[in-house]
């Protein structure tokens, strides 16, 4: 851009112009049919395409980027320069600085969305094209509840994005969810847990009636120690980071839960947690 055309407005306020170059065969100048804009934030320049060959296009977009500046937010050419796969990667090293287990399952994801979405910038991921990513994925057979994950790790790329110093994204895209309809099924009825829990060994009574009643899945409950168990509040506790969600949670006791806790407590090998 050897030179700028520049529209008549006051000094400071940015201005409007077709970019000219000299022909290396005529040598001659040759001015663009598209129209450039240029404006200032704390003094440093910034030239911007208005993809139009209208200048009251480009006075449009000029006015826009000073509203931004004088709002005190980065202009957004600044955002269009981030690509999808930058917010990839942020999201993936979040979960290796915070060593999270489930980062197989989010590598995973991430392979799967940047599939569709690599190579795009941050700003062309509307809620249109997340629709068409959750369209190819059913079409190729995958349940509600696994797009959801993949989902829920494109929303979590937008938010770390967005929490950056300064921000990486100006805007989070809307992501709507599926419907889960993944019910559990194969519960027991009162009378068959009672039939099973009488039929078990001591050692594992506890483990029928904590299951039966608190819904929880086998490795929390087989992994809980003597120091997860408070009697006295009739409490037994998961700590964030050993759920599923990583989510904390507690199931208080009720009479037969509690009776089958003691007599484990009780018969227990002290030198095992």
């Amino acid at each position: 851009m050897d030179e700028e055309k520049k529209q008549k407005r006051p000094r400071g306020t940015g201005s409007i112009f077709r970019p000219k170059w000299k022909d290396p065969r005529t040598g001659k100048l040759v001015e663009a049919s598209i129209y450039w804009i240029k404006y200032f934030r704390h003094g440093k320049p910034y030239r911007e395409s208005s993809h139009s060959d209208k200048v009251t296009a480009a006075e449009k977009l000029l006015k826009r980027r000073q509203g931004e500046i004088e709002k005190g937010e980065l202009p957004g050419i600044v955002f269009d320069k981030v690509k999808f796969n930058d917010l990839a990667e942020d999201f993936l090293t979040d979960y290796r600085i915070n060593e999270k287990d489930t980062l197989a399952k989010a590598e995973r994801s991430v392979k799967y969305l940047k599939e569709f979405f690599g190579g795009m910038r941050a700003t062309e991921v509307t809620t249109d094209k997340i629709k068409a990513y959750v369209d190819k994925r059913m079409e190729k057979g995958l349940s509600n509840a696994s797009i959801n994950r993949e989902l829920a790790a494109l929303k979590r790329m937008f938010h770390l994005a967005a929490q950056c110093t300064p921000p990486k994204v100006n805007l989070i895209p809307y992501i709507p969810m599926l419907k889960e309809s993944n019910v559990r099924k194969g519960f027991f009825e009162r009378h068959e847990h009672l039939e099973i829990r009488e039929a078990l060994p001591q050692y594992l009574k506890a483990v029928s009636s904590l299951a039966y009643h608190s819904g929880w899945r086998k490795e929390e409950i087989l992994s809980r120690t003597v120091d997860k168990v408070d009697m006295r509040e009739g409490a037994i506790r998961l700590d964030p980071g050993e759920t599923k969600n990583e989510e904390g949670r507690t199931y208080y006791m009720n009479d037969e839960v509690r009776a089958d806790i003691e007599a484990a407590l009780a018969n227990r090998n002290p030198a095992c947690p």
